[in-house]
C-alpha cells in the first residue's frame, strides 16, 4: 500500500467524496493525496443500492465499485463490514475499500442484517446470498468468478470466513436457493470470531455475541453452526488471518486456533500477528505491513489484477 493511500485512509474522506461526485474537479485544487483520489474516480464507476435479497420485509443492500475499461473480467473483492453482528454499516467502511481499489479490484461492499432485524444465523445467510448474488451477475457486472474474494473486520471478519467456508450441506443458504457451487478463491480474515460459543459465558464472554444470539433457546447449536471451526476441512481455499495479539474484543487464540485447525487439515493459510496490536486501530507501519502481507498473499495465489492499478 502507498504512502499516499495510507494518509487518504485517514486524513481525506471529504476529499474522496468530493472526487467522486466531482470527477472533473481540477487537480491543481487539491493536495496530492486528495489528487491521488479522484484519479481513482476516474477509473472506476459506482452502483450503489442494489437489493441482492429480501428477508423478514428488510431489503439487504450491496454496492459496487467496477473499473472502467477492463481488459477482461475483474478480479472482485467481497467486502464485509464489522461491528459485532449488532452495528455497523456498509458506507462507514468505504475507506477500508481504498486498498483494493488502488490495486485494481473490482469491489462489493455488502451489508447484512443486524440483530435487531434477526438474530443469528441471520447475518451468515445473507452474506452466503451476497456470494449467490455476485455469482449469478457476473456476466452483467464483469466480476471474475475465479477470483473472488471475500474479506471484512471483526465480525466481519468472522462472516468473510464463513462466506468462504461453508458447504451447502450447512443448509444456510435457503434464504437464496440456487444451483451456483458457491466457492471464493481466497478469504482475508481482520480479527475475526472464529468460535462463537467461546463468546457466549465464561471468560471470554462479550456482550455483542451474547445480543446476537439473544433468548434462543438452542444458541450452543446456532453458536456451531456459525463458528468457522466448526467447517475447517480440506480443500479449503486460502486463507489470511490478520490479528493483534493484545485484541480486548476478539481473543487472539480464536486466529491460533484457526491457523492450528487450517494446519492440521492441510489448507493454505497464514496468520499475521500484530504485537501488542489491540481491535485494530493499528500503526502506520503495522497497517503498511499488513497490507504489504496482503499484497504477496494474493500475488502467491495467483490473484493479482492484470489492469494495472490507478497511478499514485
Amino acid at each position: 500500500m502507498s504512502r499516499n493511500l495510507f494518509h487518504a485512509r485517514r486524513l481525506v474522506p471529504v476529499a474522496l467524496w468530493m472526487s467522486l461526485l466531482f470527477p472533473g474537479i481540477a487537480r491543481a485544487q487539491l493536495s496530492e493525496t486528495a489528487a491521488w483520489a479522484a484519479s481513482v474516480s476516474n477509473q472506476y464507476r459506482m452502483v450503489s443500492g442494489i437489493t441482492y435479497l429480501t428477508a423478514n420485509n428488510w431489503e439487504a443492500k450491496l454496492d459496487l465499485y467496477l473499473p472502467h475499461e477492463p481488459s477482461g473480467p475483474s478480479p472482485t473483492l467481497v467486502y464485509i463490514h464489522g461491528g459485532g453482528w449488532v452495528g455497523g454499516t456498509k458506507e462507514s467502511s468505504v475507506l477500508s475499500l481504498l486498498p483494493y481499489l488502488e490495486m485494481g479490484w473490482a469491489v462489493v461492499n455488502v451489508e447484512y442484517r443486524l440483530a435487531r432485524i434477526s438474530l443469528a444465523p441471520a447475518a451468515v445467510e445473507d452474506c452466503r446470498c451476497a456470494l449467490r448474488w455476485v455469482i449469478q451477475n457476473a456476466k452483467q457486472y464483469n466480476f471474475d468468478t475465479g477470483k473472488l474474494v471475500v474479506t471484512g473486520h471483526s465480525a466481519g471478519g468472522h462472516l468473510s470466513l464463513t462466506t468462504g467456508m461453508l458447504p451447502a450441506s450447512a443448509g444456510l443458504d435457503r434464504e437464496c436457493p440456487g444451483t451456483e457451487d458457491l466457492k471464493v478463491a481466497a478469504i482475508i480474515n481482520w480479527y475475526g470470531i472464529t468460535d462463537v460459543g467461546d463468546l457466549l459465558e465464561g471468560p471470554n464472554m462479550k456482550t455483542y455475541a451474547v445480543a446476537w444470539m439473544a433468548s434462543l433457546t438452542n444458541r450452543e447449536e446456532v453458536a456451531r453452526r456459525v463458528s468457522p471451526l466448526s467447517y475447517v476441512r480440506p480443500g479449503l481455499p486460502p486463507i489470511l488471518t490478520i490479528h493483534g495479539d493484545a485484541d480486548p474484543t476478539v481473543p487472539y487464540s480464536h486466529a491460533v486456533r484457526l491457523r492450528e485447525a487450517l494446519d492440521k487439515a492441510g489448507v493454505p493459510n497464514q496468520l499475521l500477528t500484530i504485537p501488542g496490536g489491540k481491535h485494530g486501530g493499528f500503526s502506520r507501519e503495522e497497517t503498511l505491513k499488513a497490507y504489504a502481507v496482503i499484497k504477496d498473499f494474493l500475488a502467491k495465489h495467483n490473484l493479482t489484477p492484470a489492469r494495472p492499478a490507478p497511478s499514485n
